[in-house]
């Protein structure tokens, strides 16, 4: 019990029939028939009112008896199936054959509400997929084919341009090809990857068009899982679902001996008191009453609904929700940690500051380096042209250079030598080296300790064998990142967290940027799962976890909910959270928790809505007062309320 199967809760149906058509041909017999009745047209005698309500009741009826015998094989006795049937044959037994017709058909048509929900839900969740790659360029006799990536089998070529992301697990064929691997390995620089070395499916290429030789089927990639996580999102059931269930499973048994009680024991007194009058049929009417009104549909239709319905509305977002007990853990967090580089920093790196030994004016040291660094496609090269530009500087993109991988590019500027690089080319060069002094320093081998003091990553300029200068470049905040933060506030998480492997100069520096109050930096991976331990001590806490990259996985699975950033985001980081962002913005957390909170405040007002109105009904119905049409409203009537009431997740963009 909690389930449909039933062919109106397809979301695609197997024939190009309208799913209403059937109901609306049922609807319109009932309204033909009930006018004919108050006509109280000649021809239409007793036989012919039978004849026109059970041809008006099979469109409706039959899927639903053909449901009730699959159910009852498969020992699922009490049913809301089975129920509905022996309601409305008992309706037409005792002669109320529109009220039968009526309930049916109100049936049918809140299971097409179901139905349409769930497959809006199911259409919401599947977008999440569409920022992934979906096709995959194939080089077959060197001809270039556009392919879906389940088409591609281990051992083709495929080509992937600059700015594309891989669709698949692969080995390098070109030399080398820089990547953005941020989520992959929790690092903002840019990693270099050459010739037969793995590809992963979600890494960027960010300077070359590349080819690779898949290793990996469709089957066994990031994308395949991901659709397989979507498809399996309602199997795993919030608390309040749970309870329905196993409500439901004790409930209609219940209420099913209930209502054939109300038809025995006013028998067995009529027989222990002849005085009394026992009309089987009026009794019989009062138990179809009672069991249209006690049908769970309400509960069972609209609580599931509405959790599938938060998991879709979530979905619209670029929030994927695992299960709808993610939806319910998530409204008690009160305590989120962020990691750092990718999370909560773009991964694209920004020049900071332009520091001179005093040869160079700074603009001819940009220009120097600038001109260097033109003919590199490296993302580090990338932002310091971006910056040139920002300054005004011309360079001179006709130098020709000589890049050492790994270290740096060299090159020949009029009489002068230029190297620019990372530490470890100064080092190899043999570069005189002292930021702090223009005077001739020692080696650099006995400085090494002060530059690794600088926090930012750093690009150093050596012109003739002698310092001229450096720049320092950091990875930015993302955009939304302070909104990220303010927005949690506002929903009262106050305990928010910075947690990165990255020098505590740095954690620190975004942490006040950002307005979180405690940021912790220089954590390998055990740190981060120590730390973590620590708060989850105090027993109040409930804690979310943000990150994105293999390093993350432990502490994604350690907290309360793990939350990933999906867009790209590593394998192990997206199958070990809770909660994947697709979008990659810190924002969704927020969001997240607010769609949580708007899902459980409209489960419970179904819960409310639901046995509040039955309750009346059912007493009434006991008493004999209701009708079956009040029943129809108690049972149907409810469902459909509390089906509508649950689409309002759907609808929404953005819940308070």
């Amino acid at each position: 019990m909690g389930h449909c199967n039933c062919s109106h809760c397809h979301s695609e149906p197997k024939s190009k029939i309208s799913p209403y058509l059937l109901p609306a041909i049922s609807f319109l017999m009932l309204l033909g028939g009930i006018a004919m009745q108050v006509a109280e047209a000649g021809f239409f005698n007793q036989t012919i009112r039978f004849i026109w309500y059970a041809l008006a009741y099979l469109p409706v009826g039959l899927p639903v008896m053909k449901e009730a015998v699959e159910s009852i094989r498969e020992k699922d006795i009490f049913s809301e199936f089975t129920l509905m049937c022996i309601a409305t044959l008992g309706a037409f037994y005792i002669g109320e054959y529109p009220e039968g017709v009526a309930v049916m058909l109100f049936y049918s048509i809140g299971e097409l509400f179901q139905g349409n929900a769930l497959a809006k839900a199911r259409k919401n969740i599947r977008t999440l997929l569409d920022v992934r790659p979906e096709t995959a360029t194939v080089v077959r006799n060197n001809e270039y084919f556009r392919t879906a990536p389940t088409d591609v089998t281990p051992g083709e070529i495929i080509e992937v341009k600059a700015g594309e992301r891989v669709p698949l697990d692969g080995k390098l064929l070109s030399e080398t090809a820089d990547f953005n691997t941020a989520a992959l390995t929790g690092e903002s620089v840019p990693r270099t990857i050459s010739q037969d070395e793995e590809v992963l499916a979600g890494m960027i290429v960010t300077d070359k068009v590349i080819r690779l030789e898949v290793t990996k089927p469709y089957s066994q990639s990031t994308l395949a899982r991901i659709l397989e996580l979507v498809q399996n999102a309602s199997e795993r059931k919030a608390p309040a679902e749970l309870f329905i269930r196993k409500f439901a499973r004790i409930y209609t048994p219940i209420v099913t001996g209930l209502a054939f009680l109300i038809v025995l024991l006013p028998y067995v007194y009529s027989l222990i008191q002849p005085d009394f009058l026992f009309i089987f049929n009026d009794w019989l009417y009062r138990a179809l009453v009672f069991l249209v009104i006690s049908c769970p549909c309400a509960l069972v239709i609209s609580i599931p609904l509405g959790y599938f319905g938060g998991i879709g509305a979530a979905s619209r977002q670029g929030i994927l929700f695992k299960g709808g007990n993610y939806l319910d853990a998530i409204t008690k967090i009160n305590t989120v940690v962020f990691d750092k580089t990718g999370t909560l920093t773009k991964g694209i790196f920004e020049v900071q500051s332009l520091s001179t030994a005093g040869h160079l004016s700074e603009k001819e040291l940009l220009r120097v380096i600038a001109s260097v660094e033109s003919r590199s496609n490296h993302p580090i090269a990338k932002a310091i042209l971006a910056y040139a530009h920002e300054q005004q500087v011309e360079i001179d993109s006709s130098v020709e250079t000589t890049e050492l991988a790994g270290f740096g590019l060299k090159a020949i500027i009029g009489d002068k030598e230029i190297a620019v690089g990372n530490d470890k080319m100064m080092a190899k060069e043999g570069i005189l080296f002292h930021p702090s002094e223009t005077s001739v320093s020692p080696r650099w081998n006995n400085c090494f300790s002060e530059v690794k003091q600088i926090p930012e990553t750093v690009v150093i300029c050596a012109i003739n064998g002698q310092y001229a200068g450096h720049l320092l470049l950091t990875d930015e905040p993302k955009e939304d990142a302070a909104a990220a933060v303010e927005q949690l506030k506002g929903l009262y998480v106050n305990n928010i967290e910075i947690l990165s492997g990255d020098k505590q100069i740095i954690v620190t520096n975004l942490a006040t940027r950002l307005g979180i109050p405690h940021g912790y930096g220089d954590l390998l991976p055990e740190g981060k799962v120590a730390h973590l331990e620590e708060l989850k001590r105090n027993p109040e806490n409930r804690i979310a976890f943000v990150g994105d990259g293999i390093n993350d996985a432990p502490v994604l699975a350690l907290s309360d909910i793990g939350i990933a950033m999906g867009g790209l985001g590593s394998d192990a980081a997206i199958e070990t959270a809770d909660v994947v962002i697709q979008t990659d913005q810190p924002s969704k957390v927020a969001t997240a928790i607010r769609i949580g909170k708007f899902t459980r405040t409209i489960v419970w007002q179904n819960i409310a809505l639901a046995f509040g109105v039955k309750l009346i009904v059912l007493i009434l119905g006991a008493g004999g007062v209701a009708t079956m049409w009040e029943a129809v409203f108690a049972d149907v009537g409810v469902a459909l309320l509390a089906i509508l009431n649950a689409v309002r997740i759907l609808k929404t963009n953005n819940p308070d």
